[in-house]
């Protein structure tokens, strides 16, 4: 529950505890959250609708394209081969001598790298980058 402080037809205040009482202007507030698609759509700003009782505070949708979603995949395959590295990296400098840096490990995680890239950067849809 919300609670909003109106003056002058306009929301100057949004608060989620109880007001002080006795101070005139506000009213209850529920928000209002369209429901949105992973991986599809997110929130975006609030609107207030005061002509409604409890006010509505009023959130927007907006479509996430398949280009749009591209460069978090890009980053997530990166971060993957990049924990792979520093894993065998660490082998290398680690107390134990039986451990050793194993570069045909990370040549394994380059090739899946750089095949998971050609994917993203070729997928058209939505359905196509799920998929990956």
């Amino acid at each position: 529950m919300f609670f909003v402080k109106i003056v002058n037809d306009e929301v100057t205040q949004c608060w989620d505890t109880q007001p002080p009482k006795g101070e005139s202007g506000w009213k209850s507030a529920i928000e209002v959250r369209p429901a949105v698609t992973p991986n599809r759509q997110y929130y975006t700003g609030h609107t207030f609708d005061i002509t409604k009782d409890p006010v509505e505070i009023v959130w927007g949708v907006q479509d996430i394209t398949a280009e749009d979603r591209k460069g978090g995949l890009r980053s997530q395959a990166a971060a993957e081969f990049q924990q792979v590295v520093q894993a065998e990296t660490k082998k290398q400098t680690d107390e134990f001598p039986a451990t050793q840096y194993n570069a045909a490990t990370v040549d394994a995680a380059r090739i899946a790298f750089e095949t998971a890239v050609t994917a993203i950067n070729a997928a058209t849809t939505h359905e196509q980058l799920d998929a990956l």
